[in-house]
């Protein structure tokens, strides 16, 4: 594919989108990229704030014209988009780029809108060549290629992989934006006028159409969990994490067995009855609750990202016993400091690696899970291990 651009950052003057923006202006000077958004004079603005050369090239697009947006892609090519909520925002971008053989990739945690997608535009995308690529960032990288980790530990160790695997955060510190609040909002209005959309939230195989694997643990209320040997507590995230690991596992076809079990819950501070209490209170939690939060365009300061991490654990159970485990770590505030490296190096691990993978629409992990891991290790703070 020859085109004028690498990559092109839409939404670059948005919170995220300007992150991403000073990450490839730092990290990747030598690359061809421009910065694209609905207002020209706010994109000067942030290429003057992330310290981009002078020169570099501001594209003016909009979600509401179809003919800026397919211009666009036709310019690049991997559109990295920020733009959400994107069940209000997306689809058009999306489906330029299936149109016009465009790789994509985005932040979305919304899978009933995710769902909706891969039902219209995989076919296309798998015509055009277009590899589209969901959840590049905390949502659902780390895990997912954690998941991986695992199982390639336990293919090594055992001949086979695990069919039951935990995730456990054990350590995170970070906040969220304007943006994770407007999608969360968005999905629960949405999920109010549509039954089908509440159906997929719920429903673990939401992303795996034609596929419907075993129970899986509803992850709702604090527990015991003998593996960890404390208590844990429901992980606001898990909802949309678990669904791209079990897509992962359906495009790798069934990889991890199609009996595969997988959950996601927070380790609990403290032992016995304070473990307990400290279970139940994060589970009382709601960090995206209530009618009051963040603007978009608004989230943490640069003290707050850089002071912020993760450490996340995962179980392999073995049936007769055996357990293999992987920890995956980040440097920074995991939604936003993190989360901008891992989407850029996705972008342009799409475009610097030789996949062999056709288009359509793909999770991070089941399309590049080596060579993706191997950047985020070099590049963008992460660590992974098992054993």
């Amino acid at each position: 594919m020859d085109r004028e651009f690498d990559v092109i950052v839409y939404g670059a003057t948005g919170y995220t989108g300007k992150l991403v923006a000073e990450y490839l202006a730092a990290r990747h000077p030598g690359r061809k990229w421009a910065m694209a958004g609905r207002s020209r004079t706010k994109l000067e603005a942030a290429r003057d704030d992330v310290g981009a050369p002078a020169g570099l090239p501001l594209i003016a697009a909009n979600a509401d014209d179809p003919a800026s947006l397919k211009a666009m892609c036709e310019r690049t090519r991997v559109v990295l988009t920020t733009v959400g909520p994107y069940q209000l925002y997306g689809e058009p971008l999306l489906a330029a780029c299936a149109h016009t053989g465009t790789h994509y990739v985005d932040l979305c945690g919304e899978p009933a809108w995710m769902r909706q997608m891969i039902d219209k535009y995989d076919a296309d995308a798998a015509s055009s060549g277009a590899r589209i690529v969901f959840s590049c960032g905390f949502d659902s990288i780390p895990f997912d290629l954690g998941v991986w980790t695992l199982q390639q530990a336990a293919r090594d160790r055992f001949g086979r992989p695990a069919p039951r695997v935990k995730g456990r955060i054990r350590k995170m510190q970070g906040t969220f934006s304007g943006g994770t609040f407007a999608s969360a909002k968005a999905t629960m209005a949405a999920a109010a006028r549509d039954h089908q959309i509440l159906k997929w939230m719920i429903d673990p195989f939401a992303l795996t159409p034609g596929f419907q694997g075993p129970d899986q643990p509803k992850g709702m209320i604090p527990e015991y969990d003998a593996a960890v040997g404390g208590w844990v507590a429901p992980f606001v995230m898990a909802a949309i994490n678990t669904k791209n690991v079990h897509r992962t596992n359906a495009l790798l076809g069934h990889a991890y067995g199609a009996d595969f079990v997988y959950d996601e819950m927070m380790i609990a501070p403290g032992l016995g009855d304070i473990g307990k209490a400290a279970a139940e209170a994060i589970a009382r939690m709601n960090p995206i609750g209530g009618d009051k939060g963040p603007k978009p365009g608004e989230g943490p300061t640069r003290a707050e990202r850089e002071a912020g991490f993760y450490d996340i654990l995962f179980i392999g159970e073995m049936p007769d016993g055996d357990r293999v485990e992987a920890v995956v770590t980040g440097d920074m505030d995991p939604g936003y400091g993190s989360t901008s490296k891992m989407i850029a190096e996705t972008a342009l691990c799409l475009i610097d690696e030789p996949l062999d993978a056709t288009g359509g629409i793909w999770t991070p992990t089941a399309l590049m899970a080596e060579p993706l891991r191997r950047r985020l290790v070099e590049t963008a703070g992460l660590t992974f291990t098992a054993g």
